[in-house]
């Protein structure tokens, strides 16, 4: 048999591709805590501390309470755990991934003593800002067919453009209707040629009326989810001190992220009336996005113990670019005995970059200092996350999604609390953080809660802080944005253990 590595179709489909959804931009615009060690074990209440390389994605003008420069590199090792229930049936998954998770640094210069601007700093810090790696099973008795989706997708597509014409062949039909007509109807291609879905009129071309070869409400449902990747920050700081009690600072940053997604579904189904007894539907997604963002913070010692943060984050915009891939084979039993079919396209549709604004967010902060002793830290931040914008805006298409958004998602306010007590060169340190869910429902994502503890030992030029970070975040997730939309209730956990050197001069 010939084997074909790749066929590869550039192709712009509309921007009407149904590709993007709310997921895919809260996606990119939420952020679990992240950073170094000492950071995380304060679970990132550090808006009003500084003197942490991560603690200058919070607020910029954390870099200039170091009293001289210092480097500091942190890796981690994220565990995952999913309990899946999809119809009363319960399956569990569980990962592990290493992650290189923070590295910066930062340089001081102290000003004249003449001046009362103390000192300037300038800093550069890498956050591996959100770790997108996850997978889940999810496997039940389900009540609405994957023949939906297809069904869905196909009406008002015309029979004509599904059918092979001389010398056409799966895979150049399947090319020209992603690069003529677009998303959905590739998606009635796929149904049409698999025996999914059958036009209500064969003998007319212009037909665009299609039902489903699927019968019945019980569909023997296994789903299989598997993501890759990561969202990153790279931050570029200055900031300045005034009379030791006034600290500024600005970031310029820039934002990466680089995520794949598998997904497959298995349905079987013994139901009378089905020409189609089992499907087996993959697809394959890759978003590479590039953004930026600017913040604004300040630090002010109001008094001996107590420091004050105020932090503006500026909307971050994004450029995103998707590509995907997708295969789908069935097996039926006709007149003429059992068949099966398999439509592999080898095709990677190309989709059009488009543009997402992500908003904006205020952070307040509050710490007292117990002399030297330890400190004990508060993080108030809130954003608005029915402000998030999918561009251009005067696409259909993104006009009834930033429609959506704004009805579904709501303004979210985040809590974060840490203590650190110092004995000689040992620090103990935890920390509790909860984040409100971005869904008007509280359910389609819930709050997430974390926990964290921690501790570290200071050489005097080198110190060395480890850290038990621990997440819990409920959600159900549709299998499908289009007619399968059965929900799969899934309650995820991440533990991550961490560990960081810091080096100063």
């Amino acid at each position: 048999m010939k084997k074909v590595y790749i066929l590869v179709a550039l192709m712009c489909v509309t921007l009407t591709s149904y590709a993007q959804s709310i997921t895919d931009g809260l996606r990119l615009g939420t952020t679990d805590i992240t950073g170094t060690a000492r950071f995380r074990a304060l679970g990132g209440a550090f808006g009003a501390l500084g003197g942490d390389l991560s603690a200058i994605g919070i607020n910029p003008a954390s870099s200039v309470i170091f009293t001289r420069g210092t480097t500091s590199f942190t890796l981690a090792v994220d565990s995952y755990n999913s309990d899946v229930n999809y119809f009363g049936n319960s399956n569990n998954t569980s990962d592990e991934d290493v992650s290189f998770n923070q590295a910066g640094g930062v340089f001081i210069i102290e000003a004249s003593p003449s001046s009362k601007w103390n000192k300037i700093a300038l800093a550069f810090n890498y956050d591996r800002s959100a770790n997108l790696d996850d997978q889940f099973f999810a496997s039940g008795i389900g009540n609405t067919s994957i023949a939906s989706y297809f069904s869905e997708f196909a009406q008002g597509v015309p029979l004509d453009l599904l059918q092979l014409q001389d010398g056409e062949s799966i895979a150049s039909l399947y090319q020209f209707l992603g690069e003529q007509e677009g998303f959905a109807a590739q998606q009635a291609f796929l149904g049409f040629q698999s025996f999914i879905i059958d036009p209500e009129d064969f003998d007319n071309p212009n037909n665009i009326a299609y039902t489903p070869n699927i019968a019945g409400n019980s569909f023997d449902q296994r789903y299989s989810f598997i993501s890759e990747g990561y969202n990153s920050k790279a931050s570029f700081n200055i900031g300045a001190q005034y009379d030791e009690r006034l600290s500024f600072g600005l970031n310029l940053n820039s934002h990466f992220a680089d995520y794949t997604q598998s997904t497959e579904l298995v349905e079987f189904n013994d139901n009378e009336g089905s020409l189609i007894n089992e499907v087996r539907f993959q697809n394959s997604l890759r978003t590479i996005s590039n953004g930026f963002s600017f913040q604004l913070g300040t630090i002010a010692k109001v008094h001996q113990n107590v420091r004050l943060g105020l932090t503006y984050d500026s909307p971050t915009w994004y450029t995103i670019s998707e590509e995907g891939t997708q295969r789908i084979s069935t097996s039926g039993n006709d007149v003429d005995g059992d068949f099966t079919t398999s439509i592999n396209p080898r095709v990677t549709n190309v989709f059009q970059d488009y543009e997402l604004r992500v908003p904006g967010r205020y952070t307040g902060s509050l710490a007292y200092l117990f002399g030297k002793n330890g400190l004990i830290s508060f993080d108030y931040s809130y954003s608005d996350f029915s402000n998030l914008t999918f561009r251009p805006t005067n696409d259909p298409f993104f006009q009834d999604l930033n429609q959506e958004i704004e009805n579904t998602l709501k303004g979210v306010s985040t809590f974060k609390v840490g203590g650190e007590y110092r004995i000689k060169e040992w620090s103990l340190r935890a920390g509790y953080r909860f984040q409100e869910s971005p869904y008007e429902d509280g359910e389609t994502v819930g709050d997430l809660t974390g926990y964290s503890v921690g501790a570290g030992y200071n050489w005097g030029n080198v110190k060395f802080d480890v850290a038990v970070d621990r997440s819990e975040q409920d959600r159900n997730q549709a299998l499908f944005n289009t007619g399968l939309t059965s929900q799969a209730a899934i309650q995820r956990s991440n533990t991550a253990f961490v560990g960081t050197i810091t080096f100063s001069l």
